[in-house]
């Protein structure tokens, strides 16, 4: 639990007893948040994206926008999660074409299927930064995108789960050493977070701590070993790793 500004110097966390998705009383003595390492904020039974979300994506990857179309859903396998600060590991000999993809994460608060539109909020305990890191040249050259967007640390999550925020209108924007790669608004998602989590559990059962991703703006593009990519999401904050060579 983060308390004051987590962009100032003085920000602190302190320790939970028990787990966010239940009560739970805050224990232990305030620790300076520059002084810990922030793990991946959940460890979700699976991840479920939403693919090209953002009109100027689509347009970018060559498609065209059609809302009889049902939303591109798949899946991220747990094992690709990581948390800030953590390595993304570029498989190297597997994939020459990796990149990066900032988008809102919805964490899930409890079990839930088939939730109505209007009933989402309900099931949703709150929201982060997640990097949803894609081999683009296996996603163009195989018939699914399991394998693409599933390797080992191509999931990362963080820096924390923002629970009092609204989502319909915030910034996302990814930087590669600094530089501005993306810039787009939450207001831009062809579907928005209701409709989002609402399509996904028609099909499956979501769990406390499962992540839905929301979709990239356009923007994305190749990361190299020794990048420092960061996305920051306002009201949220930033997640920031750097590309490693996968040993």
């Amino acid at each position: 639990m983060v308390d004051g500004d987590p962009g100032e110097g003085d920000a602190t966390v302190r320790r939970i007893d028990g787990h966010p998705f239940a009560p739970f009383q805050v224990v232990g003595e305030p620790q300076l948040l520059s002084a810990v390492r922030l793990l991946a904020p959940v460890l979700p039974s699976k991840v479920v994206a939403v693919g090209r979300n953002y009109a100027d994506h689509v347009k970018e990857m060559g498609g065209e926008v059609d809302l009889d179309e049902p939303p591109v859903v798949f899946l991220k396998p747990s094992t690709s999660v990581v948390g800030p600060g953590d390595p993304v590991q570029y498989p190297v000999g597997v994939s020459d074409d990796v990149h990066y993809e900032g988008e809102l994460a919805i964490v899930i608060a409890r079990l839930c299927r088939e939730v109505p539109v209007d009933r989402v909020r309900d099931v949703v305990l709150g929201f982060t930064c997640a990097n949803d890191v894609t081999a683009r040249d296996l996603q163009k050259t195989e018939k699914q995108w399991g394998r693409a967007k599933g390797f080992d640390t191509f999931c990362p999550l963080g820096p924390w789960v923002a629970t009092d925020l609204d989502p319909a209108d915030l910034a996302v924007t990814t930087t590669v050493n600094g530089e501005l790669r993306q810039a787009g608004r939450t207001s831009q998602l062809i579907r928005g977070v209701d409709e989002v989590v609402a399509h996904v559990s028609q099909a499956m059962t979501l769990l406390p701590g499962d992540v839905i991703l929301t979709g990239t703006p356009a923007g994305v593009g190749p990361l190299v070993v020794g990048d420092e990519v960061s996305v920051t999401i306002e009201g949220i904050g930033t997640l920031t790793n750097t590309v490693v060579a996968r040993g």
